[in-house]
């Protein structure tokens, strides 16, 4: 009973292990064993693009997205762009439409569908050989896109993700946790990249071939993360682009990035099971072993998490340190919770940030379990609102 006590105590940590660690150490020692690619020659003429932005009651945000995007040093008469309305209702159609004469389309949903839908709809308008999708809410410097678009001169690109940097106020915010999180995934893309293929775009801005675009794509699925999936199944691979830059503000709230990962994960466990077969290391080999510790061996120590309080439980009833255990773990849930519930507004120790990150993602990975489990999707989409991202220049 005292060893299997100690197996599932031990079963969630060597999970991350192996994730978090192991994974990126594989990873990095590939890297080393390859040769430095061959450089790519330019483009005799930059493809043309269509960017979409989906969005939903985005009136504070589309016009200096929009904005933004017109200013980019991509051609203009190459570059088209389309605003995807999932039945806005708070002027943001409006905002939209009076770009018309700036080359910008609007297309409004006649009822709420989710992101995916809007996106699904936004097949139906593409122009060009390059689809961009981008979130209204995120800060793309001018010289991104040509870098992001720049990945395609390799012919066996499919899919090229931007680069997140996650920026805001570090004494105000409550989701410092998130921006060490997002530095430690690009870089573990960057390796990915590296050694051939990544297995998931950024959400907030990728690109993707027209011809491996999915029209018809499951609406409560994710298309960030199918993506480099769908590049796999037709031969192609998938890159981080670095100089790719995509601002993205860290929520002040840990309550929002809660619910956002909930949502995620749960959307990405649903995503994985309808491609499992590229889990098949016969069939998919490198890009299928990738897939299994980047993805699902990550979200596994979720469901171990219950298995190590029942582990916990066995070894107060026969040892004595089973209780420092306990104890331990409960002043770890403890100064969670303490840094979950600190007011809004002011700073919180970073031991408590910190706590409540880690506390908060693995609540939220057993929840998304859950929901996957009994087949919950929800495709109606509530963006994350985050305040206006702060760039390393200062501006927003």
């Amino acid at each position: 009973m005292i060893l299997l006590g100690v197996v599932l105590v031990l079963l969630p940590p060597a999970i991350l292990g192996a994730a978090y660690v192991g994974y990126p150490a594989v990873l990095w020692l590939w890297r080393k064993l390859r040769k430095s690619p061959s450089p790519l020659p330019p483009f005799e003429e930059w493809p043309i693009v269509t960017i979409v932005v989906p969005v939903y009651n985005e009136a504070g945000a589309i016009a200096s997205t929009l904005d933004r995007i017109l200013a980019t040093d991509y051609p203009a008469e190459r570059r088209h762009v389309l605003v995807i309305s999932d039945a806005s209702t708070d002027g943001t159609d409006a905002i939209a439409q009076g770009y018309a004469d700036r080359g910008v389309t609007l297309v409004r949903l006649p009822r709420r569908s989710g992101k995916t839908a809007a996106e699904n709809e936004a097949g139906r308008h593409l122009v060009g050989d390059i689809v961009v999708n981008m979130d209204a809410t995120v800060v793309v410097p001018p010289g991104a896109l040509r870098h992001l678009i720049a990945a395609f001169r390799d012919p066996t690109v499919g899919v090229a993700s931007g680069r997140d940097v996650s920026v805001g106020d570090r004494e105000q915010e409550q989701s410092q946790g998130e921006s060490r999180y997002v530095g430690y995934e690009m870089w573990v893309r960057r390796l990915e990249t590296d050694c051939g293929t990544i297995v998931g775009a950024s959400g907030c801005f990728f690109a993707i071939r027209r011809s491996l675009f999915d029209s018809i794509f499951p609406e409560a699925l994710s298309r960030d993360f199918a993506s480099p999936l769908i590049a796999r199944e037709h031969g192609f691979r998938s890159v981080s682009v670095e100089d790719a830059v995509c601002y993205v503000a860290r929520t002040r709230s840990l309550r929002a990035e809660y619910r956002r990962k909930v949502r995620t994960m749960t959307r990405g466990l649903e995503t994985l099971w309808y491609k499992r077969r590229l889990l098949d290391p016969i069939r998919y080999g490198r890009f299928a072993f990738f897939l299994f510790a980047h993805k699902l061996l990550r979200w596994l120590v979720f469901p171990a998490l219950p298995l190590a309080v029942i582990g916990v439980a066995m070894l107060t009833v026969t040892t004595s340190w089973g209780w420092i255990l306990a104890v331990a773990g409960l002043l770890g849930l403890g100064a969670g919770a303490a840094g979950y519930f600190w007011p809004a507004g002011s700073a919180a120790p970073k031991l408590l940030t910190t706590a409540a990150f880690a506390v908060s993602s693995q609540v939220a990975g057993v929840k998304a379990w859950i929901g996957a489990l009994r087949g919950e999707l929800n495709p109606v989409w509530e963006p994350t609102r985050r305040p206006d991202p702060v760039t390393p220049g200062g501006s927003a």
